[in-house]
C-alpha cells in the first residue's frame, strides 16, 4: 500500500523553516532588540578618517549608540555630514559637543559626545531640518594641527625679522654701533680716572682741613687780640683829630686872626674889639 504524501503541507513547511532561517539570520545580523533610538546630525569640519559606519558614539565613554550614515555635505564639500543612532535617554542637551578621539593604541576612531552642565535643555531640531543638528569640537589632534601651524607660522616670521635684521645696512649700523660703544666705554674709562684724581684730591682736602680750621682760628684769634684793639684805638684817635680839626674851623670862622696872632688874647688896642 502506497503512502500518500500531502506536498502542500511538506511545501508550507519548507517556506516556514526557510523564514525561520532568515528571520534568524537577520536577528544575528541586525541584532534586533526592543531598544528605541533617536537620530541626530553633525557635521565635522575635519578629516573623519578611521570612522565608518555602525563606529560607536560615545558620551562620556560609554557607548550610546552608532554612526548609521556618513557622506560628504552636498553645500560645503569640507564638511562631513554624519547621521548618529541614539539610545532614547541620552541626555543630548543644547550644551552637547561631538569630537572625534581615537581609541588606545589601535587608532580605532568613535565619535565622543560631552556634556555641559550649563545648557541643559534638550537638543530639539531647528525650522527646517529633520534631525537636531549636535555641534563639534576641534580633536586632539586638530588642535595639535592648529598649533603646530601657529608654531611654524611664528617661527616662519622670527626668521624672516632675524633675516630683515641681518641685512647688509643693519649690519653696518650695527658694527657702527659697537665702535660707538668701545669709544663710550674708553672716554668712560678715561672720566673715570679724572674722577677719581677728583676724588683723591678731595679727600686730601678734607685732611688738610681740620688744620686749615685750626690755622684760622689762630688768626681769628690773633685778629681779635691785636688787630682789633688797635684799629679800635686807631679809630679813637681819628675822631678825636676830627674833632680838634671841627673846633679849629668853627674858631677860624669866629676869628680868623686867630691865624695871625694865635689864640692868645691880649690886651686890645684903641679900635680892636
Amino acid at each position: 500500500m502506497e503512502t500518500k504524501i500531502n506536498y502542500a503541507v511538506v511545501g508550507a513547511f519548507v517556506i516556514i523553516l526557510i523564514a525561520a532561517l532568515m528571520l534568524g539570520i537577520i536577528w544575528l545580523s541586525a541584532g534586533f532588540s526592543t531598544e528605541k533610538y533617536s537620530f541626530y546630525v553633525v557635521h565635522m569640519e575635519e578629516a573623519v578618517t578611521g570612522l565608518s559606519l555602525d563606529s560607536p558614539v560615545k558620551y562620556n565613554g560609554v557607548d550610546v549608540g552608532t554612526i548609521g550614515k556618513i557622506r560628504l555635505n552636498p553645500r560645503n564639500p569640507n564638511q562631513v555630514d554624519l547621521l548618529l543612532k541614539i539610545k532614547d535617554g541620552t541626555p543630548i542637551t543644547e550644551g552637547t559637543r561631538a569630537m572625534l578621539n581615537t581609541q588606545g593604541l589601535t587608532g580605532i576612531a568613535y565619535l565622543n559626545l560631552r556634556g555641559d552642565a550649563v545648557n541643559t535643555k534638550p537638543l530639539l531640531a531647528k525650522p527646517g531640518h529633520r534631525f537636531p543638528v549636535i555641534p563639534t569640537a576641534p580633536s586632539l589632534m586638530m588642535r595639535l594641527d592648529t598649533t603646530l601651524s601657529a608654531l611654524s607660522n611664528n617661527i616662519q616670521s622670527v626668521s624672516d625679522r632675524v633675516n630683515q635684521l641681518l641685512d647688509p645696512d643693519n649690519q653696518r649700523a650695527f658694527k657702527e654701533i659697537l665702535l660707538n660703544l668701545n669709544q663710550f666705554a674708553i672716554t668712560l674709562s678715561a672720566n673715570d680716572k679724572q674722577l677719581n684724581m677728583i676724588l683723591q684730591n678731595t679727600a686730601k682736602a678734607s685732611q688738610q682741613f681740620p688744620e686749615l680750621l685750626a690755622s684760622s682760628k689762630n688768626l681769628m684769634q690773633t685778629f681779635n687780640e691785636q688787630t682789633l684793639p688797635a684799629a679800635n684805638q686807631a679809630v679813637n684817635n681819628f675822631n678825636s683829630a676830627a674833632n680838634n680839626l671841627l673846633q679849629t674851623s668853627a674858631a677860624l670862622k669866629q676869628n680868623p686872626a686867630i691865624l695871625i696872632r694865635g689864640q692868645t688874647t691880649g690886651t686890645l688896642g684903641p679900635g680892636e674889639q
